[in-house]
């Protein structure tokens, strides 16, 4: 299935219970469409969201609503039924916004282009935390739930990890040759793995982040602009030519190449909520949803490419990084799901007060 956007794509997210799936474009523009099998997706909102790009695209309050984040430095919150601006925070941050993600059901996350990545709380209607800890563009994020860890990656070559209980950076990575580009959490916890810009992916184990305790040297000589986590062992990467791969975690190897999204860079891949679609967005102005079902036929008979540069699994890395005492709890939550929905009005006015 395509969906010809009309503009260059920079982020999708798939309502998290619906068969609705969000994009931001380069023109500022917020789209929203319907999706069914063999049929055409509906286009239900297209909305100028920003004066600039609309760089990250987020679902939160259960769906309710779609947060959005520009180089104009706003975030925007977008009604879903009616399209409609239900907040704006003008002045989110001093540098354009690059990434937004949900944390808990009252919090998300942003960074910018100057490193600073924020915590808002919608309970305390304000910004309830900065974090000054890098020196150049947020180029990802992803969050441990069961630690409350907020984990960033950056242009400055490090990988950071911030404690949003504690209000503390947690850890930072020394500085890596291979820029971060991308970040996901594996093996329960154990594991956090990086997509970088020459194509290696690096793991590191949780708790020991002063440098990493493997590498996988044999996926691509392209950039690995997306990594979406599939389960515990195997993670979905976007390259910069536009090939999107299966890749199995310790033991590391490539399954198999699932499928071509064009020759273009993949700038994004998500899962619908069902997982039974996967998401990609290029710069081919096309958004495409594919049958995972499809997707991934014949993988076990795939040859796996061991590289030797694979290591165990153990985490028994010894760099001496100084880790809170709460690390122990290291197994990957699941995020408990509100049974109400959170209204229009109270997402405004926790945006009003700010």
């Amino acid at each position: 299935m395509e969906i010809n956007l009309g503009s260059l794509p920079f982020d999708i997210d798939f309502h998290p219970s619906d068969s609705l799936v969000a994009t931001g474009l380069i023109n500022g523009y917020l789209l929203l469409y319907r999706y069914a099998a063999e049929t055409e997706p509906q286009r239900l909102v297209k909305v100028r969201a920003h004066k600039e790009s609309c760089r990250a695209t987020q679902f939160i309050h259960e769906g309710c609503a779609i947060v959005t984040g520009s180089p104009d430095c706003s975030i925007l919150g977008t009604d879903v039924e009616t399209g409609a601006k239900i907040a704006h925070l003008q002045n989110a941050h001093a540098a354009p916004i690059n990434r937004i993600i949900n944390l808990t059901e009252a919090t998300i996350a942003s960074g910018d282009d100057a490193g600073c990545v924020k915590i808002w709380d919608t309970r305390q209607q304000s910004c309830c935390n900065t974090f000054e800890v890098h020196e150049e563009y947020i180029s990802d994020l992803t969050f441990a739930s069961d630690s409350m860890r907020l984990l960033a990656t950056s242009g400055d070559g490090t990988l950071s990890v911030c404690s949003v209980r504690s209000n503390k950076v947690q850890a930072q990575s020394e500085f890596c040759e291979d820029e971060p580009l991308s970040v996901v959490i594996m093996k329960n916890g154990r594991k956090v793995v990086c997509g970088t810009q020459t194509g290696t992916l690096l793991l590191y184990s949780w708790g020991f982040f002063k440098d990493c305790s493997d590498r996988f040297v044999d996926l691509s000589p392209n950039p690995v602009d997306a990594l979406l986590k599939y389960d515990e062992d195997r993670v979905i990467t976007g390259s910069c030519n536009g090939l999107i791969s299966l890749v199995g975690i310790l033991p590391n190897r490539i399954i198999q190449p699932i499928a071509e999204h064009s020759d273009y860079p993949v700038e994004r891949l998500a899962f619908s909520h069902d997982k039974k679609l996967l998401g990609s967005i290029s710069h081919d102005n096309v958004l495409k949803l594919w049958d995972m079902d499809e997707l991934l036929q014949g993988s076990s008979t795939v040859t796996r490419n061991e590289t030797a540069a694979s290591g165990s699994d153990s985490g028994s890395d010894g760099d001496g990084m100084d880790v809170d005492s709460d690390l122990s709890n290291t197994s990957r939550g699941t995020k408990t799901k509100n049974n109400g929905k959170a209204s229009s009005s109270s997402f405004g006015s926790f945006f009003a007060e700010l």
